[in-house]
């Protein structure tokens, strides 16, 4: 679906007219087989052309419509663009503007976010005007596609009957699944640094509610598996970042489209599940999860070596509710996916011949005990041949529990942060764990939320400073890279698990995904001042 090359192109169209018949020109974006009137049903989108008031003004307005479905008429219009002028240098900036700027009101803004879509501030058109200048042609029309079938998704699948909902998913989302996978979205890593975190927010968060809808459909069987790959191959998007000594990743996933790698329920494509299960999970399916990788890293110079240092900084991982009120769902409201692994990468790229040595801080984070020994000695001496001694002696042994250990190790030059949660109680690694984190009262992580000892915070995030983890690890550089600006790897791969936490169920399941991005290493030394 190449939207924006039709758009682009209205303005040399040699056909268009200002006559009422040629001045209409229509692209459809779906359609399919003929309803019981024999009328095949379609989304359009349509372009009319009008004039100004201006002689020299042609202006031009998009619409959406509806042909051919039952009980709307011959046509349907759902939606209805701002008139944009074909006189001007960007034409068709404000339809773009528009697009995003519906789509950021219309976010499923996470429970309890401080920026309510009442606060958010009008896009600015500048960031936007300078994206479309600076990338290929190419690249712009991947992006407008998936700005458009993101708006699409709340008129088809939101606000129209479900058969015209049903004509979205099947065929004008599925074939263009790959897009919201944002593997090959290079102006969206753009958009999002430009626009600030909480227009990024709003709008990978109603991605994020679109793929969990595409997800559920695929789940429950309505014949969108044969169409599209499946819901466990990370559909999600992250991006590499550097920036005043830190190199960021951020990452979001949809949970239920992380892969699956280990669940209490028999592996059948519809397991059998009670009715409380099943909308529990249900519920647990509007979620995604959001993570920040930071990582410090310095630059030293020496005389035959150049010295690249990196630590943990901060890793900051949310999963967010997507699509519910506060008063919602009160019996799941407190139920949610959480994080049990985080596995952080960083490196020189593969065949990198110019890195001579990498250094660790440490291999494991072992944990910590301390034994304090009393002992108590009582004597009675009298005048006997065999004194009579009596002695006590007590000893306590304190231990220092920790929910999260860390680990670090090497895979060739790139360092690798490994930390995992365990169970306190059973001292059993949660992300592997397959059995024991059921709705039973022995469950360590039941009111995992709440509390002066739990592992997370009261919204049900987990934030990690680098005071938790002070090692780092250091690479030395062959002179000869100094001047030049290398790309380094970055990567992180997360576990999720969920177990009850209010409510009495046994379903339990952990899922993963990973992401990798390329992050720039300056090597310039600094310049002294006389």
């Amino acid at each position: 679906m190449d939207v924006w090359s039709w758009i682009c192109e209205l303005p040399n169209s040699s056909g268009w007219t200002e006559s009422s018949d040629d001045s209409l020109h229509v692209f459809e974006l779906a359609s399919s087989g003929p309803a019981q009137d024999d009328s095949t049903r379609s989304i359009q989108l349509r372009a009319q052309r009008t004039t100004g008031s201006h002689t020299t003004d042609v202006l031009v307005t998009f619409s959406v419509c509806l042909q051919g479905f039952q009980h709307l008429g011959a046509k349907k219009i759902l939606w209805v663009s701002d008139t944009c002028s074909l006189s001007s240098d960007k034409p068709f900036l404000p339809l773009v503007l528009q697009l995003l700027q519906e789509i950021i009101f219309r976010s499923p803004t996470a429970q309890g976010s401080t920026c309510p879509r009442s606060q958010l501030q009008k896009l600015k058109p500048d960031p936007v005007s300078w994206i479309m200048d600076s990338h290929s042609p190419e690249s712009l029309s991947s992006f407008f596609s998936l700005v458009f079938i993101t708006r699409l998704f709340w008129l088809c699948a939101c606000d129209s009957p479900s058969e015209v909902g049903s004509l979205f998913f099947r065929s004008l989302l599925a074939p263009n699944i790959e897009a919201l996978s944002c593997k090959n979205a290079p102006v969206l890593r753009t958009f999002l640094i430009t626009v600030g975190i909480d227009t990024e927010l709003c709008f990978m968060r109603t991605i994020g509610y679109m793929l969990a809808k595409w997800c559920i459909l695929r789940e429950v069987g309505v014949g969108l598996q044969t169409l599209t790959p499946l819901a466990s191959e990370n559909l999600g998007f992250s991006y590499g970042t550097e920036s005043h000594g830190l190199w960021i990743l951020k990452g979001y996933a949809p949970v239920p489209a992380m892969k699956l790698t280990r669940s209490n329920l028999e592996k059948s494509q519809f397991p059998i599940m009670e009715a409380r299960d099943s909308v529990l999970k249900y519920a647990l399916a509007h979620q995604q999860l959001e993570v920040v990788i930071q990582l410090e890293y310095s630059v030293g110079f020496y005389a035959g070596y150049i010295q690249v240092d990196a630590r943990v900084d901060n890793l900051r991982l949310h999963v967010v509710k997507l699509g519910y009120n506060r008063n919602d769902d009160v019996d799941y409201g407190e139920e949610k996916h959480f994080p049990s692994r985080i596995r952080v990468w960083v490196g020189p790229e593969v065949g990198a011949s110019y890195v001579s040595g990498l250094s660790l801080g440490r291999s494991t984070d072992n944990g910590e005990k301390e034994v304090v020994t009393h002992k108590i000695v009582k004597g009675n001496f009298e005048k006997r041949k065999m004194p009579k001694v009596k002695a006590v002696a007590r000893t306590s042994t304190k231990t220092r529990k920790r929910n999260w250990k860390w680990d670090q190790d090497a895979e060739g030059n790139a360092a690798v942060f490994d930390a995992v949660l365990c169970d306190n109680t059973t001292g059993q690694e949660v992300a592997t764990c397959k059995e024991g984190l059921g709705g039973g009262e022995n469950n360590g992580f039941r009111k995992r939320y709440s509390g002066s000892n739990r592992a997370f915070t009261k919204s049900g995030g987990l934030v990690m400073a680098g005071d938790e983890y002070v090692d780092g690890c250091g690479w030395r550089l062959s002179k000869e890279m100094e001047g030049s600006v290398l790309k380094w790897r970055m990567g992180g791969q997360i576990w999720l698990s969920y177990c009850a936490n209010e409510v009495q169920s046994s379903y339990c399941e952990t899922r993963c995904v990973e992401w990798c991005d390329e992050v720039d290493l300056p090597l310039f030394p600094p310049k002294h001042s006389f």
